[in-house]
């Protein structure tokens, strides 16, 4: 059993002790690693496909379809941890620098019920 996950160094130390307890570090350099991510975020979109809108919003309603978009969510969280962990991103520090960027390029006063990319706010 793994210990709580209550932050992301927690999980970050778990998801290497199972990467290397298989000595699966050999096949983790960056390129896989981000190539796994996509194919991950791919199988989560695949939960979606030929869905309409009412069927994707209601997707966490049915305990089996939820625990599948579980699933894949855990797989690109832990994809994203390894990334992280070869490219040596702090992910939190990364996460609050882009909020900050994200603020200046949408400005609530702006952006406010907008879907308009940040070029094209007026």
């Amino acid at each position: 059993m793994l210990p709580p996950a209550d932050s992301l160094a927690v999980l970050r130390a778990a998801v290497l002790a199972f990467r290397d307890a298989r000595d699966w570090r050999q096949f983790h350099n960056l390129k896989n690693l981000i190539v796994s991510l996509n194919l991950e975020a791919a199988e989560l979109l695949e939960l979606t496909q030929w869905q309409r809108d009412e069927e994707v919003e209601a997707l966490p309603a049915d305990p089996v379809r939820r625990e599948a978009l579980a699933d894949e969510c855990a797989d690109v969280l832990l994809y994203l941890l390894l990334i992280a962990e070869q490219a040596k991103i702090d992910l939190l520090a990364a996460a609050q620098a882009k909020l900050v960027k994200n603020a200046a390029k949408y400005p609530v006063d702006k952006a406010r019920g907008s879907r308009a990319k940040y070029v094209d706010l007026s």
